[in-house]
């Protein structure tokens, strides 16, 4: 059987990790050492891991991380989230079809009562705003207990292959996520007074103040003074026909699969929204040598960061703006994408329809904080603050620094020896900021024999750039770090400044390379395979935008010493080109082909858990229905293992779209346990002999 790995990638190491086989369905599966279940089924090619009780539907893969139970799988005879339980040798894994039976065990048991644990800080998660918020507790010589679900820590810095922007000294920009997790959990373990629970859910707190956290098999009351939530994000969904297909699942997902398992989860790729997180993820998808089809975003632009848009471009992905999915097609899987453009009310416009063939579609429309647990806190009257995405959604750099300032705060909060610098929440502000205004501007050609092109064109925070020149001659023009770079001065042409750009933004120009034939050399970034971009070999190099310019020969490829595994690839073009060359393209845009007559969407499932269908809801909004509540026990919308995550958001969408105001709902009550938990671990149970 062929195995879908990830054999090389121009970032990531592929550690040699020993095999072993179990099986699936009666299916040998060969596994990797460490391996969760689904990323192993992935591995070998299997998309369907089970199907519904309620219609039969097939079930696949969906968040990867833990939040749904799309991946349940049966393994040794107990339900489990293939997403979250680690294979191990000779286990047995069969597909969740229908309703699991209960094994037939009448012994005796005996309960237990949960170990209880006092500590000064219960941080709940391991993120980027958990690990700075420890570090400065810790720093302090505060008793800190931070929890985390996975089995490392970092949260999504674990999965982030490319450079963060941001702040220099505040948040690590310019270093890659995967390298900024290592160095804070490198810090989290040189402090005594913080200690680490790792696969470890905090389920729900109490208004006995205790935090119920289930670390491993066991159930653990913590009584903290105070507590901060920094549990992060979830993705959020988008229902349309074909939107429940295995092959449709979120960015997250994809890049778990990919950059923390070393999974090659599809071969053809399709995105949905052009935030950073699309952006990002199709980047992504391209470094592990997967073909992105297409990108849509459903506004006249793009969200993200225009540096990520144009690194895209470049690269040869073709971004449809004004448009969005109207289907996902296939029978037991993802077969193609159909899009069209959207009018100025973002319906879809007859006849504007396109398909494109492909094995998978992103969902990157956005993050919803993950915040039971704060309102659970605040319910039961504890101390507690929130940061990272928990608190607000931003970048992971603004996550950390937020995490700096929770820290501090919470420090005060028990009375502890400590301040804020004042400078520390405008510059929290800015670093949450969304893109601020767009100058684009025409490279203009300098009176030096080298100089850079810097193609920074947005207000992001960000400034790298301006921390490594030797010369000091890249500068901030303006007080804010939200302000656009300029170079102006010397240049020593060494290229600091194209090595750093976390946006791929900066080239160099070498202006007397070969005049008599009117060359110059122009000095790029790649994050890319390397072995397909050797010296000698030629290139189709690009503008900023993504239009094709020319072909241009590889002169000589070098690596960068300021940034781990970004080369420097050195292209010799017309001198004409020299300002305009940006980037170069790894594919080739395609043509869609004919759509066929679209289908209604009244069957679209909204509830994925209890495959509850948009029509059904519809009817119960007009028939009357304002509390989500009842429409809970009507139609067991939300009452799936997810706990509502993903269709709350989608039905509030429907309430909205028949013209209901919000003050006229009444939201799901939330309760605890904010995540599945056996009973056996909630009981302490063991089995007593007859």
């Amino acid at each position: 059987m062929a195995e879908f790995r990830l054999r090389s990638h121009p970032i990531l190491e592929i550690p040699r990790r020993n095999r072993f086989t179990f099986t699936f369905n009666g299916q040998k599966i060969v596994a990797m050492e460490g391996e969760v279940i689904s990323s192993a089924l992935f591995a070998n090619g299997v998309r369907i891991f089970g199907h519904h009780r309620k219609d039969n539907a097939p079930q696949g893969i969906f968040c990867a991380n833990g939040q749904c139970s799309q991946c349940m799988v049966i393994a040794d005879g107990v339900p489990v989230k293939a997403c979250m339980a680690p294979a191990r040798p000779g286990m047995i894994v069969k597909s969740c079809d229908g309703v699991p039976a209960l094994p037939a065990d009448d012994s005796p048991v005996q309960c237990q009562s949960p170990r209880r644990v006092t500590v000064d800080v219960l941080v709940i998660g391991g993120g980027p705003a958990g690990l700075c918020a420890a570090i400065e507790l810790g720093r302090l010589g505060i008793r800190t207990l931070l929890v985390d679900d996975k089995d490392r820590l970092g949260g999504k810095l674990t999965l982030q292959t490319h450079a963060f922007f941001g702040s220099v000294d505040d948040c690590y920009a310019g270093t890659r996520g995967i390298r900024i997790a290592q160095i804070l959990s490198e810090e989290i373990a040189s402090l005594q007074t913080v200690e680490v629970w790792l696969n470890s859910i905090a389920l729900g707190a109490f208004v006995d103040g205790n935090i119920g956290v289930q670390k491993e098999d066991t159930y653990i009351l913590v009584r903290p003074s105070a507590v901060l939530v920094a549990t992060g994000a979830r993705e959020k969904m988008l229902a349309f026909p074909g939107c429940d297909l295995p092959g449709v699942y979120g960015a997250g997902a994809f890049q778990t699969l990919a950059n923390r398992d070393l999974v090659r989860p599809t071969e053809r790729l399709f995105i949905v929204g052009g935030g950073n997180v699309g952006l990002i993820g199709g980047y992504h998808a391209i470094q592990a040598g997967i073909k992105v089809v297409g990108l849509v975003e459903v506004l006249p632009e793009c969200g993200g960061y225009k540096v990520h848009l144009d690194k895209l471009k470049r690269l040869g992905v073709p971004v449809f703006t004004s448009h969005t999915v109207t289907r996902a097609i296939g029978k037991d899987q993802v077969e193609a994408v159909e899009i069209a453009k959207v009018d100025e009310r973002f319906v879809p416009i007859s006849g504007t329809e396109r398909r494109f063939e492909v094995d998978t579609i992103l969902i990157a429309v956005g993050l919803s904080p993950l915040d039971q647990l704060i309102k659970l806190a605040r319910e039961a009257g504890l101390t507690v603050l929130s940061a990272g995405d928990a608190d607000q959604i931003a970048e992971a750099s603004a996550a950390m620094f937020s995490g700096r300032v929770a820290g501090r705060k919470l420090a005060k909060m028990l009375k502890r020896p400590t301040f804020l610098p004042k400078v520390w929440r405008p510059l929290m502000e800015e670093l949450r900021s969304k893109p601020g205004q767009t100058i684009q501007a025409r490279p203009v050609a300098l009176p030096l024999r080298v100089y850079p092109v810097i193609r920074c064109y947005q207000e992001i925070p960000c400034n790298p750039c301006t921390q490594v020149c030797p010369r000091h001659s890249i500068t901030l023009q303006g007080p804010s770090i939200t302000s656009l770079p300029a170079f102006e001065g010397e240049c020593t042409g060494c290229g600091r400044c194209v090595s750093v750009c976390p946006g791929l933004a900066i080239s160099l120009v070498i202006e007397d390379y070969d005049p008599e034939k009117r060359l110059a050399l122009v000095v790029l970034p790649s994050e890319l395979d390397s072995t397909l971009l050797l010296p000698g070999s030629s290139v189709t190099t690009t503008d900023s935008e993504g239009k094709p310019l020319g072909r241009a020969k590889i002169v000589a490829v070098k690596r960068s010493p300021l940034l781990d595994h970004r080369d420097l690839l050195m292209l010799q073009v017309p001198y004409d080109q020299r300002l305009e060359v940006a980037g170069f393209q790894v594919q080739q845009p395609e043509d869609p082909r004919p759509a066929k007559k679209g289908t209604e969407d009244g069957e679209v499932i909204i509830c994925r858990c209890e495959r509850v269908t948009k029509r059904e809801i519809v009817e119960l909004i007009r028939a009357g229905v304002r509390d989500m509540n009842q429409i809970k026990a009507r139609l067991r919308a939300g009452m799936g293992a997810c706990g509502g995550k993903t269709c709350t958001e989608l039905i509030m969408r429907l309430f909205r779209q028949e013209g209901v105001p919000a003050e006229e709902i009444t939201p799901p009550k939330e309760r605890p346990f904010v995540s599945e938990v056996p009973l056996s671990v909630i009981s302490g149970t063991t089995s007593v002999e007859k």
